[in-house]
């Protein structure tokens, strides 16, 4: 598990540091580096000026990882909270749409504070929704329970007035943790994102 957690979160990531890895397996920084710090020993991930990023040795080592971890899942459940996951992905990418662009040929400049707040209020409401199912999600993939946690951090952040936290790429904002549940899934559930990007379920 400490293996999988880092390599996936360079996978996912990039490029990683130990405070990327505590936050993203909510574990604290200095357990985060001496897992960082055990995989550059093993040639899995590699120093890439102030960061560390994965190698091709550790994407075989990840593969394995996974593929151990699928056949400990409860499939069955992962399958039908997936199914579910589907409506609200649909939902929120309407809402990060909506964040962009007013309509289909006017960016959002962010100056209009009232369209704004409605956006806010949608996301809200929809993570409010969510998060049953979320709950569902990490007790059938213990790995994912840092997830509630992330979301929760973003859109607090996202209502005390940091509005990148909606869809800002990089950081740890609703839109990026959501991404990287939805990749999260995929790989559980050995599905392939080109696959379910053809299908129309991709972020």
């Amino acid at each position: 598990m400490a293996e999988l957690l880092v390599l996936q979160a360079a996978r996912l990531k990039g490029r990683i540091n130990a405070d990327v890895v505590a936050a993203y397996g909510a574990i604290p920084v200095v357990e985060a580096q001496t897992r960082i710090d055990a995989l550059l020993d093993a040639d899995w991930v590699k120093q890439a000026g102030a960061s560390v990023r994965i190698t091709p040795e550790g994407r075989e080592r990840l593969a394995e990882l996974l593929s151990e971890e699928r056949s400990t899942i409860a499939q069955t459940a992962l399958q039908q909270a997936y199914h579910e996951f589907d409506d609200f992905n649909s939902e929120l990418k309407a809402i990060v749409t909506a964040w962009q662009m007013k309509d289909g040929e006017t960016p959002n400049d962010h100056t209009d504070s009232a369209y704004d707040q409605g956006v806010i209020t949608r996301l809200a409401a929809l993570h409010e929704r969510f998060a049953p199912l979320l709950a569902r999600i990490a007790a059938a993939a213990p790995r994912l329970a840092s997830y509630p946690g992330r979301f929760g951090h973003a859109i607090d952040q996202v209502q005390q007035g940091d509005h990148s936290f909606v869809a800002r790429p990089i950081t740890d904002s609703y839109h990026t943790v959501w991404f990287e549940l939805h990749e999260e899934l995929i790989g559980l559930l050995g599905l392939s994102r080109a696959d379910e990007a053809a299908a129309g379920r991709a972020v």
